[in-house]
């Protein structure tokens, strides 16, 4: 549903050609959680002890151990034989897992919200390749859910902006009555993350309730989380005093703006479901970051994920 955007298809829909060319405006998109000087062996610190790149620790040696890898100066200090442990640098995968239900076909300023979603994927999509990540993710609806398996490389990411594009929600949105499918996406994300993943979520996270809540909980455990919350100005508040006329293109109603209670009880329920997402994000030391319509994805993405790897 749209009440001012603009006259082009990009404020409804997305093409491959629209989100191949955003290859080039990830300069300044950041993924790594810090800067690692050796490249040929990854780019991520990995939980995971073995040979590698980065010293972690010194234990006692046993039997079997690598000699190179013996520690003198704590031996010295010691008198006991100690062998040094390192973690190893290697690639994560990057996931996405993109809302397309019908309460994401919204938007009364520039674009809808799963038109920016789709650009936030795109972006993040090409920012994972340019650093050698895996990209893989789920992409749902209120009826139809992709899940695709994280993969190195340009043809990773295309194929992930495929789905995107060619997704049925695209043209089924407005035949389908709003659900809780968000519930069978979180599952379905459980299904491809593995321990040390990169996640970003894309979505208003509407019904975000408890299941979803634990599930997304447990994988914050184990993975590096963001919240990247998606919404039209209309929806955090109302318009100046007056009759507005909207429509979906197929039907239309007013909303009179003029009640001052309403406006301000309406702004407090979008504060609270803010407040929300921002306490949930804390206690499980997840991020949180916005992106409204009118916005611009790549400066978002920019500001937002730049400002945190210090870029």
């Amino acid at each position: 549903m749209a009440v001012r955007a603009e006259n082009s298809a990009d404020a409804v829909s997305v093409s491959v050609q629209s989100l191949v060319a955003l290859h080039t405006e990830v300069a300044g998109i950041s993924l790594l959680p810090k800067r690692i000087g050796a490249q040929t062996a990854g780019n991520y610190l990995s939980r995971l002890k073995g040979r590698g790149m980065e010293f972690a620790e010194s234990r006692p040696y046993e039997p079997g151990d690598d000699a190179r890898n013996l520690h003198w100066r704590v031996m010295a200090r010691t008198g006991k034989p100690f062998t040094k442990q390192f973690r190893e640098e290697r690639e994560r995968p990057v996931l996405v897992w993109v809302d397309l239900r019908s309460r994401m076909f919204f938007g009364t300023r520039v674009a809808l919200k799963a038109v920016v979603a789709a650009r936030c994927a795109a972006l993040i999509a090409w920012a994972a390749n340019r650093i050698g990540d895996r990209i893989g993710g789920v992409i749902f609806s209120d009826r139809i859910h992709h899940e695709i398996k994280p993969v190195r490389g340009k043809a990773a990411v295309l194929f992930l902006l495929k789905m995107l594009v060619e997704h049925p929600a695209w043209t089924e949105h407005k035949q389908v009555q709003p659900g809780n499918s968000a519930r069978e996406a979180m599952i379905r994300l459980r299904r491809v993350v593995r321990p040390g993943s990169r996640v970003i979520l894309l979505s208003d996270f509407a019904n975000f309730d408890a299941a979803m809540e634990s599930n997304l909980a447990q994988l914050a455990r184990h993975n590096e989380i963001t919240l990247l919350h998606i919404y039209d100005a209309l929806e955090a508040s109302l318009p100046p005093p007056g009759r507005y006329r909207l429509s979906d293109g197929a039907d239309e109603f007013v909303i009179d703006t003029a009640d001052p209670r309403y406006r301000s009880s309406y702004a407090e329920k979008f504060a609270a479901h803010v407040a929300y997402l921002r306490s949930f994000a804390r206690r499980h030391r997840i991020s949180y970051l916005s992106c409204r319509t009118d916005q611009d994805p790549v400066s978002v993405l920019r500001k937002e994920l730049g400002a945190q790897q210090g870029i």
